[in-house]
């Protein structure tokens, strides 16, 4: 029970982008195809999921036994840049096409605040590999929601007429507002 609660609470009431606003770079810059965002959001997954589990191993076998709990920034950090290095890799041999789509927002998930932040609060919640595991991949499910439904948002305001000083990140950042106050619906849900 206590798994579908942080999965739930994760992916709606607390969102990581609409609710802890935490990664609203790509989510504002990889937002404009769904089928990019599709793509951001798989490697998000993988680099979160993964990212928490080195994290957390690194933090409870590594730095609390010695005492080194200032060092968490930097050696989290430092996990997360490897990490997406080791997924850029990976996409360039497996899909160029996506490699190329995602561009510069790739080596973004290096400084996406989203997959540090996931780590970090796995750690100050005080939660278990288990639990920690759950909360990211949950995280990251939430991340990629509400990358592609603002995706295809933003794909439908390409087909309407904007007025001239609204069109590009203006109106980006209305409809983010309003999609943020529609997951506030979930509020009581958790």
């Amino acid at each position: 029970m206590q798994y579908l609660i942080i999965l739930i609470s994760a992916i709606f009431v607390n969102n990581i982008v609409l609710a802890q606003f935490l990664g609203i770079c790509p989510f504002l810059g990889v937002s404009k195809k769904v089928e990019t965002s599709a793509g951001m959001a798989g490697a998000v997954l993988f680099v979160m999921t993964l990212a928490t589990i080195v994290t957390w191993l690194i933090q409870h076998y590594v730095l609390n036994p010695l005492n080194l709990q200032f060092l968490q920034t930097i050696s989290f950090i430092l996990v997360i840049a490897s990490l997406v290095q080791m997924v850029e890799i990976v996409l360039k041999k497996a899909s160029p096409s996506l490699y190329q789509a995602l561009g510069i927002f790739l080596p973004l998930i290096t400084t996406n605040c989203a997959v540090l932040g996931v780590a970090l609060l796995t750690i100050q919640k005080d939660l278990n590999l288990g639990e920690g595991v759950v909360y990211a991949v949950a995280n990251a499910i939430g991340f990629g929601l509400a990358l592609i439904v603002f995706a295809g948002m933003r794909e439908h305001l390409d087909n309407m007429e904007v007025p001239k000083g609204m069109r590009g990140i203006p109106i980006a950042l209305v409809v983010a507002g309003i999609l943020a106050l529609a997951f506030m619906g979930f509020s009581g849900l958790v």
